[in-house]
């Protein structure tokens, strides 16, 4: 009898088995058969043996590998969208200072023509009201009222004169005073030239008809006689003629 058929004939092993399964002490009319099926066998499996679980730590291993490959690419792709990025950034800075430049540039130009286009139109309006304050210059100089009511119609007219000439000085307008200054044909126009020792050439020795200016711009030019050389006093004897002799005979 082998160690097998002992063991199953052990009075120890019976009792485990009895005491693991209640069903098989007592009466024999109460053991089931299904029961003793349901009892399955516990199998007890040493995994340390197989090569399996090196293998799963290798596999591990590569995966780890994959998933940091992927993490660098992921990595490399932000840091080039990242730099991309960058750069349109700064064209799109650069892009709006030129234009804000562009912007400046044309705001500051426009307001340069249009004060120049104000002073223009100002200067062609002024200069139309140039001969009214002559006519009123020549009418003061040359009128001498001799009753009380010509002098009271002077006062009036001269009273205007004097509101005009407030008003151009208001906008701006200034007269010349040429006289003793030196010819400037940028604000002068000579008319006469005279000769004269007691100026120097080019000097301006009379104003003729007033100029005015309005700022840098010149409204009206002055006209002016201007101091030329003296002409030379010395007089020049006959000149000699032939003499003609009488052949003699």
């Amino acid at each position: 009898m082998n160690q097998d058929h002992q063991d199953d004939m052990n009075p120890n092993s019976m009792a485990e088995t009895s005491s693991a399964n209640p069903n098989l002490e007592g009466d024999p009319s109460s053991f089931n058969p299904q029961e003793v099926q349901s009892i399955e066998p516990e199998v007890i499996v040493e995994t340390s043996n197989f090569p399996s679980a090196n293998w799963s730590e290798s596999g591990g291993e590569v995966a780890d590998e994959a998933q940091d490959g992927e993490i660098q690419t992921e990595s490399a792709a932000i840091a080039q969208a990242n730099s991309a990025l960058a750069a349109q950034l700064e064209d799109v800075n650069g892009q709006y200072r030129r234009l804000a430049a562009d912007f400046e540039n044309f705001r500051k130009r426009s307001q340069k023509e249009k004060e120049e286009l104000e002073e223009r139109i100002k200067g062609a309006a002024l200069q139309k009201l140039l001969p009214v304050v002559d006519s009123f210059e020549r009418a003061r100089s040359h009128i001498k009222p001799d009753s009380e009511g010509e002098m009271a119609i002077h006062k009036s007219y001269q009273g205007v004169y004097k509101q005009m000439v407030d008003c151009l000085k208001q906008a701006g307008v200034s007269v010349m005073r040429p006289e003793g200054e030196l010819f400037d044909p940028n604000l002068h126009e000579a008319v006469m030239r005279e000769p004269t020792d007691q100026y120097p050439e080019g000097t301006v020795i009379e104003e003729l008809v007033r100029g005015y200016i309005m700022g840098d711009r010149v409204l009206r030019h002055a006209m002016v006689k201007v101091a030329a050389p003296p002409e030379d006093s010395t007089d020049s004897g006959p000149s000699a003629s032939d003499s003609e002799s009488s052949p003699e005979d």
